[in-house]
């Protein structure tokens, strides 16, 4: 879908969907480059090597490359998010805000996959300059986390919010999550993924406030509807045993997302006229599935193009059977759980 001059503007208006849209543009990235440059993690090379190929030993070209490119795209980023977002509020002295309970942590869980994501770019970014696996790795994490934290600093700064313990400490840990196994076994045999689910919202003060949070077009709700959308730990049990031959692509994940969100801690608002809204009554709640999943880069492809593509739709949770258990006390079986694909069988209401 592509973006017109006004969504833009929206986006840098938004600090949260701005990071939000780069962090969907780096998953597509990432994975293309998981995909591409590391299809044997035994660190082989051909007689005869490509562009896309690791370097066998650091080489300097691309060593300048990746450092003119990752250092102008995070000033620039960072200069651009301040110019656009946070120089429009008043400044404070640096402090902290405490927001662990926010949307049932489903923000959390955004920052976690985005440092994973983002540690896992830098890693295969800094194979392909001809580090080792475990520098790569070590590098990778750092970049991820810091690509992450660096937002606390704005919000450090800014009056209205303020840097997060919890979300630095989620960053840390879905950076770690990709360096552990990078280091331990050169892949990811646990990966993370996410997806969405379209929620059509009650007509009236509920869905105008929905609108009013998360925006009402498709590429809005990706990046920023809470309700919508959900995040998976997804585990190849073939990655674990090296004597399977079939179904190598098969996986089981577990996933996570929430309902019934109408602001960060609770249903009730005041709009810009002054009028509260206490929708207390709409129980917010916490989402739990079990569902299959599908490693698609453990699909062979005979070409580049067909592994990048592969690679590019991995880090999205595809249709599979799935079974939700909530904390409204439903348990639902759900044959097809993606999009609106579904049709829900209630298990126990």
């Amino acid at each position: 879908m592509l973006l017109k001059g006004k969504q833009i503007f929206r986006l840098g208006r938004h600090p949260k969907r701005l990071l939000q849209f780069m962090f969907v543009a780096l998953l597509c990235i990432q994975s293309i480059y998981s995909t591409t440059f590391a299809q044997d993690t035994t660190f082989h090379f051909r007689k005869k090597t490509s562009i896309l190929d690791y370097s066998p030993r650091l080489n300097k070209t691309r060593i300048g490359v990746v450092s003119g490119t990752i250092g102008a795209a995070y000033v620039g980023g960072m200069l651009y998010l301040n110019h656009a977002w946070y120089a429009q509020y008043p400044k404070s002295k640096f402090h902290f805000f405490n927001d662990a309970a926010e949307w049932n942590q489903i923000d959390k869980c955004g920052h976690i996959t985005g440092s994973y994501v983002e540690a896992q770019y830098a890693y295969h970014i800094y194979r392909w300059a001809g580090m080792n696996r475990m520098q790569a790795a070590g590098y990778g994490a750092l970049s991820g986390f810091l690509a992450q934290s660096s937002i606390e600093i704005l919000d450090g700064f800014s009056s209205k919010w303020g840097a997060s313990w919890s979300d630095i400490g989620a960053n840390a840990f879905g950076s770690l999550l990709a360096m552990s196994q990078n280091m331990a076994w050169g892949e990811q045999r646990i990966q993370l993924k996410m997806s969405l689910h379209l929620v059509d919202y009650p007509r009236g003060d509920l869905r105008n406030r929905a609108n009013e949070l998360f925006g009402t077009s498709v590429f809005e709700k990706i990046l920023k509807d809470y309700n919508n959308i959900n995040f998976w730990l997804s585990v190849n049990p073939a990655r674990f045993n090296p004597n399977q031959k079939r179904a190598k692509w098969l996986s089981v994940a577990v996933g996570y997302g929430a309902g019934n969100l109408y602001g960060g801690f609770e249903n009730k608002w005041t709009d810009k006229q002054g009028n509260v809204y206490d929708y207390s009554s709409v129980k917010r709640y916490r989402k739990f599935f079990i569902s299959l999943d599908y490693d698609l880069t453990q699909i062979k492809a005979r070409t580049r193009f067909g592994r990048m593509v592969l690679g590019a739709l991995n880090w999205i949770k595809l249709p599979a059977p799935a079974i939700e258990f909530n904390t409204l006390g439903q348990v639902v079986f759900h044959p097809c759980f993606f999009l609106n694909m579904e049709m829900p069988i209630y298990l126990k209401k």
